[in-house]
């Protein structure tokens, strides 16, 4: 891509999952104010924010405790710290977030990929997870771990309460430890997502933080839960143990801003509504755009994210376009100016024909353009946002056609 826009091109990113979207006024100004705040703070965080943190948690029917918790610099490093402070090798959905994999081999551990059911992306099938792990231990392997994410970044699914029961059962059956990745639990378009935790509280790490549904990537804060049980205590000390190595504490000024967000003041809740309906409506009229075209995805329900199939059309483009790979398939949607991810990135067999797009950067390239995208009725209609669909629908017709 660096070539082409150092070449003049106009490339439109539908890749970055960051968010952008300005910080909410309450919060900047609640950091500005706590800059004087310069001193190491407690490993585990501090703890007028891990108060509002359980708070958080709570009030989405999770009790919670502040001495289950953890705060980092975002999640990443705390699902990578409790990766590597227990037992055993790491099984991930396929597809999935790329630092998963990558995070586990870091740690030195070997990765088991299980594929999704439909729609119930971000959760290994747990009946392909029991016969997967089964077999990994009959010929000298160690699966312990499960990561999950819900709701699931790259399809944007949101697993239902039955796959979440089945993984569970799984879980206690064959005795794996889950990990669950919530980052983005406030996006979803109606009603709310069903936690692991709720299903299997004695074995799920939950994770989550302000990057997604506050789009504060930049300060990266995380908070890590553990469960209220022995087990939950003593991988709680293990995962302290290496935030004590590696990242002391989290910054003072944005943990100070963090209370703030934990407690979810009224002008909180309101900016998240108007950021997930601004979601919810972009991806909307994408989707339906894409199906259009010829691809095969549900109707969005959360997130940022769309991951269609274009396998049905995997014989038209080998014929005329050849075609043959998910990243094929990106390249020459990156030749016409749109840059997206390919299925493989994520774990996906190469030759399935999936892309991950992410709407996120599309509600404008000035502060005031996306405050707009954020109090429109229908962003849709906005100039900066019609745009990018319209030059996205224009490439892949140009890649359907047969001349």
């Amino acid at each position: 891509m660096r070539a082409l826009t150092e070449a003049g091109r106009k490339i439109i990113s539908f890749a970055s999952g960051e968010i952008g979207l300005p910080a909410l006024p309450v919060l900047a100004d609640e950091l500005a104010l706590s800059t004087r705040e310069s001193a190491y703070g407690p490993v585990g965080g501090n703890p007028d924010m891990l108060q509002a943190a359980a708070g958080y948690w709570t009030r989405r029917g999770l009790a919670t405790g502040p001495n289950q918790l953890i705060a980092g610099p975002g999640t990443k490093p705390l699902i990578y710290a409790a990766i590597s402070a227990m037992q055993g090798e790491v099984v991930v959905p396929q597809p999935s977030w790329v630092s998963y994999a990558v995070q586990a081999e870091l740690a030195g551990k070997r990765v088991h990929r299980v594929p999704t059911r439909s729609t119930q992306g971000g959760i290994p099938d747990p009946a392909l997870l029991a016969d997967r792990i089964r077999s990994a231990r009959s010929a000298g392997a160690d699966p312990r771990i499960v990561v999950v994410t819900i709701p699931d970044n790259p399809t944007g699914d949101v697993a239902s309460s039955d796959t979440l029961q089945d993984l569970a059962s799984v879980a206690r059956e064959l005795d794996l430890v889950i990990i669950s990745d919530e980052i983005y639990t406030d996006l979803v378009f109606e009603g709310t997502a069903p936690h692991p935790a709720s299903f299997a509280p004695e074995r799920t790490i939950t994770t989550t933080g302000l990057t997604k549904s506050l789009a504060l990537g930049g300060w990266r804060l995380g908070v890590l839960r553990t469960p209220a049980t022995e087990f939950g205590a003593r991988v709680h000390g293990a995962i302290k143990a290496v935030a004590s190595q590696v990242w002391s504490s989290v910054a003072a000024p944005i943990q100070q801003a963090a209370v703030l967000a934990f407690n979810e003041p009224a002008e909180v809740r309101s900016w998240v509504s108007a950021a997930r309906r601004l979601h919810q409506g972009v991806t909307g009229t994408l989707a339906a755009a894409l199906s259009n075209i010829g691809a095969d995805l549900p109707h969005p329900v959360a997130t940022c994210y769309l991951y269609p199939s274009f396998d049905r059309l995997a014989d038209k483009l080998a014929q005329h376009k050849q075609i043959h790979t998910s990243d094929e398939l990106a390249k020459a949607l990156l030749q016409h100016g749109i840059y997206c991810l390919p299925g493989n990135a994520f774990g996906d067999p190469p030759d399935r024909l999936t892309l991950r797009f992410s709407v996120s950067h599309l509600y404008g390239e000035t502060a005031q353009e996306q405050e707009e995208s954020l109090k429109s009725h229908d962003p849709t209609t906005l100039p900066w946002v019609q745009e990018p669909i319209r030059r996205l629908e224009a490439a892949l017709k140009t890649l359907m056609s047969t001349d």
